[in-house]
């Protein structure tokens, strides 16, 4: 997209990589050592964070049961989540039993399966320890409490829940994502740029990385010259962001090329924006934007279709939740809440960047289970 408004000026630059190139093929242990953010106190929402370097045990004591729930595999960002818990359970030692729920209008399938796997155990043995991606901030909160009378402990992964009965958290702040997204916009922008109309389709109703998302993005734009014209929450299945995002165009109608300038929103919104612009002859007229990555972002960004997107290192979140619910089983020592730096990547940055922290490895397939 060529837009006058846009300037050469300063883009946000790329942090250092946060780890080694790790090829499919290759052992899972070289992953490490990662700068991360390390919330103290833990938990605290005015993201009082230090920067300290995350290195794994090498090797669990025993090979301990740990059941994990993820709301889906839809897209490649939960592929990506599913591939580093798997490698990481493989290099340490310990047995998995992975359950995805289908999506995030399926609350009450991931209640049942959370359910299940705690009752069933893992190839008959019991339960040690609970990974659990929220569909909802508190919808799983009782299951939480009752898992921990139990003495089982759980780790809250990626998503954010808002029970105080989590043992731990590897997680970034949607919050961050959803600021640098709107901070890059601006940076992006020439300064005598005029009103700037932005879309914006931050994910599913309810879910705490939404809520945190959107939050940041709405601080990042407030004191400037852009203006969300329409906000659309919704599930993170291709179909349904397609859907969003042509009532929002079919709203604006025939000025939607002079009324809206970018859309910003989920990787699966981005990717469908790209087609739904392409299709209605108006991706030289609206710029897009997601604020956390996928496959399809970026390829997107190689191509110029999407323009930047934050990257969040879900693979490494992955990992660091598989070696931190070994520590606490162990009683090693372990960080409360701890997780990559969110970094923003656009087609500059991006030969320099090493996606093996935040994508799947190519014919990478979702697996369900890791044992003996």
């Amino acid at each position: 997209m060529h837009d006058p408004r846009l300037s050469k000026r300063r883009r946000c630059s790329l942090a250092a990589a946060l780890c080694l190139l790790i090829p499919a093929s290759l052992s899972a242990g070289q992953w490490y050592p990662v700068t991360v953010d390390v919330w103290d106190p833990p938990f605290n929402t005015e993201r009082q964070r230090s920067q300290q370097s995350y290195v794994p045990l090498e090797k669990a004591e025993k090979r301990w049961n740990i059941c994990v729930s993820i709301p889906h595999l839809k897209d490649a960002y939960w592929l990506a989540v599913n591939f580093g818990l798997v490698d990481e359970a493989r290099r340490m030692e310990v047995n998995l039993a992975i359950y995805e729920a289908g999506g995030y209008d399926r609350l009450e399938v991931q209640r049942q399966q959370v359910k299940e796997c705690l009752a069933d155990g893992i190839q008959g043995q019991p339960v040690d320890g609970l990974i659990l991606s929220a569909i909802d901030a508190d919808g799983l909160n009782d299951l939480v409490t009752a898992t921990r009378a139990r003495s089982i402990p759980v780790l809250d992964l990626i998503n954010g829940i808002n029970s105080p009965d989590i043992t731990a958290r590897a997680a970034v702040t949607y919050y961050d994502s959803g600021f640098q997204a709107g901070q890059y916009l601006q940076e992006l922008l020439a300064p005598d740029s005029g009103e700037i109309r932005v879309a914006w389709f931050p994910g599913p109703e309810g879910a705490g990385w939404v809520e945190a998302g959107d939050r940041g993005f709405n601080a990042a734009v407030a004191d400037s010259n852009i203006r969300i014209i329409a906000t659309r929450k919704g599930d993170t299945g291709k179909a349904t962001q397609t859907s969003l995002i042509e009532a929002v165009l079919d709203e604006l109608g025939d000025q939607a090329s002079t009324q809206l300038d970018f859309i910003v929103g989920t990787t699966v919104s981005a990717e469908a924006a790209v087609s739904v612009l392409r299709r209605r002859g108006l991706d030289g007229d609206i710029g897009v934007l997601a604020y956390y990555y996928g496959p399809g972002v970026h390829q997107g960004i190689k191509r110029g279709t999407i323009i930047a997107a934050p990257a969040d290192s879900n693979v490494i979140q992955a990992r660091m939740a598989v070696d931190m619910m070994v520590r606490i089983l162990e009683e090693k020592p372990y960080f409360k809440h701890a997780a990559p730096r969110v970094i923003v990547i656009d087609r500059e940055t991006l030969p320099g960047w090493d996606s093996s922290t935040t994508l799947p490895p190519r014919g990478f397939r979702a697996m369900f289970s890791v044992g003996d």
